[in-house]
C-alpha cells in the first residue's frame, strides 16, 4: 500500500494527491476488511453463537438457563449485558431465531416483580412509593436500571429474589425451547417478539418471573420488618411531638438514677430473642424484653411520662432528668388491637418514681388476638451516654431486679 501511495504521488499534483491518495487508501482498507477480516469475524461470531445455541439446547440446557437467568441482572450493573445483543443477532442469523432474548426479557420482569413486592410492603410509606412505582413500571417495560439501582440494590434482598425468580423463569423458557424472532422491547412487551407457537410457554415463564420474586421478596421483607417501617416512623413522630409538648411544660427536678429495675415479673430476654425483625434488630433502640408473668407495667426508673399512645394504649415513653428517653412497648404488633385489653394508669406530664404503675394489659386478650405478649424495653435516646449495660437471662421481680444500668 505504501508503494501505491508513492506511485500516486508521482503522477498527480500535490494538492490533488492530498485527496486522491487517502481516498484510495481507504478503499483498499475497506476491501481488505471485507474480504479478509470480515470472514474471520463472521466465523468467530458463528462459533460463539454455536456455543450458546448448544448450551441452550443441549443436555445441560436447564443448568445453562438457570445460570444465565441468575447472572443477567448483575451483568446489567456492569454494562456487560450489551454484548448479548450481538449474540442474539448471530443466533437469529444462524438459527432463524434466538432463545437468549426471551430469558433477558424475563429477567426484566423478575426484577420488576421484586419492586412490585416492595410496593406492597411499603404501601404505607408515601416517600418510598415515589421511587418504587415509576421504577416498577419502567422495569416491566424493559428498562431495569431505575428498579435495580433505585430500589432493589438499596435493600439488596429484592435484587437476589429477582435473580432467583429470573433463574426459575429461564428454566421454564429453555425447557420449552421458547424462541424469539428478533430482539424487541424487554419486559412484558417482550412477548411480541416471541414466535407465535411459543407465546403460551413464554406466558407461563412470565407468570413464574412475576410470582417467584414477588413471593420471595414479600416473605423476606416481612421477616426484616420492611412493612412495619412506616408504622415505626409514625410512632416515633408521635413520640417526638408528645415529648416536645411535655418539654414545654414546667420542668420538675427529678432524682437522677443509674439503674433500671424490672417493670414486670417474668423472664428477661435479649432483643435478639424476640425475632420480630424490628425491635430485635435494634431499629428502635438498644434494650431487652420481658415475657410477663403479671399484667401491670411499672416505671423502671424515676422520670416524667412524655409519650402515650392514646389510640392503642400499648406503649409508654418516659424522659429521665438527664435527657435519656426510654420506651416500654407491650406485645408485638399489638397496635392493631386499637386499645382493646389495655388501660393507662398515668397521663402525659406525670412525674413518677421507680415502681409506679403505668399501664395494665390483658395477657388473655393479646393471646386471643394472635400476638406475643412480650413487653419490650428500649432506650430510644441515650443522650450521649454510651455505657448502657442490659442484663438478661434471669427471672425478674417488679421493682427489685436490676435489668439495666449505666
Amino acid at each position: 500500500m505504501i508503494y501505491l501511495e508513492k506511485f500516486f504521488r508521482s503522477l498527480v499534483p500535490p494538492v490533488i494527491s492530498m485527496i486522491v491518495v487517502p481516498f484510495c487508501s481507504l478503499v483498499l482498507t475497506v476491501i481488505a476488511a471485507h474480504f479478509v477480516l470480515g470472514p474471520i469475524g463472521w466465523k468467530i461470531g458463528s462459533a460463539i453463537s454455536s456455543v450458546v445455541f448448544n448450551g441452550i439446547t443441549g443436555d445441560f440446557r436447564v443448568i445453562f438457563g438457570a445460570i444465565f437467568g441468575f447472572v443477567y441482572a448483575p451483568l446489567v450493573i456492569t454494562g456487560l449485558h450489551h454484548m448479548t445483543n450481538a449474540i442474539d443477532l448471530q443466533l437469529i442469523a444462524d438459527y432463524q431465531g434466538t432463545m437468549l432474548w426471551p430469558m433477558i426479557a424475563l429477567s426484566n420482569i423478575a426484577q420488576g416483580s421484586a419492586v412490585l413486592a416492595m410496593i406492597y410492603l411499603q404501601r404505607k410509606n408515601a416517600a418510598a412509593q415515589e421511587i418504587n412505582v415509576p421504577a416498577w413500571i419502567s422495569c416491566y417495560l424493559g428498562v431495569t436500571e431505575p428498579a435495580i439501582f433505585g430500589v432493589n440494590l438499596k435493600y439488596f434482598f429484592p435484587f437476589i429474589c429477582g435473580m432467583t425468580g429470573s433463574a426459575c423463569a429461564a428454566i421454564v423458557c429453555v425447557s420449552t425451547s421458547t424462541t424469539a424472532n428478533a430482539i424487541g422491547v424487554g419486559g412484558i412487551p417482550g412477548i411480541l417478539s416471541i414466535q407465535p407457537q411459543y407465546m403460551p410457554t413464554f406466558a407461563l415463564a412470565m407468570l413464574v418471573a412475576i410470582a417467584v420474586p414477588f413471593v420471595l421478596t414479600t416473605l423476606v421483607g416481612k421477616k426484616k420488618g420492611i412493612d412495619k417501617q412506616a408504622q415505626i416512623a409514625q410512632e416515633e413522630a408521635e413520640m417526638e411531638a408528645a415529648a416536645e409538648a411535655a418539654n414545654a411544660e414546667t420542668e420538675v427536678n427529678l432524682v437522677s438514677e443509674n439503674e433500671f429495675k424490672a417493670y414486670l415479673d417474668g423472664e428477661v430476654i435479649s432483643l435478639k430473642e424476640i425475632g420480630d425483625g424490628v425491635f430485635s434488630e435494634g431499629m428502635v433502640g438498644d434494650g431487652l424484653a420481658i415475657k410477663p408473668a403479671n399484667e401491670t407495667v411499672c416505671a423502671p426508673v424515676s422520670g416524667k411520662v412524655t409519650v402515650l399512645m392514646q389510640d392503642s394504649k400499648h406503649a409508654v415513653g418516659m424522659t429521665l432528668s438527664n435527657g435519656v428517653e426510654i420506651l416500654i412497648h407491650v406485645g408485638i404488633d399489638t397496635v392493631s388491637m386499637q386499645g382493646d385489653g389495655f388501660e393507662y394508669l398515668c397521663k402525659v406530664g406525670d412525674v413518677v418514681k421507680a415502681g409506679t404503675p403505668l399501664l395494665k394489659f390483658s395477657k388473655a386478650k393479646i393471646k386471643a388476638a394472635g400476638h406475643p405478649d412480650t413487653a419490650v424495653f428500649v432506650v430510644t435516646n441515650a443522650n450521649g451516654i454510651d455505657t448502657f449495660k442490659f442484663i438478661s437471662g434471669m427471672k425478674a421481680k417488679t421493682g427489685e431486679t436490676v435489668i439495666a444500668c449505666y
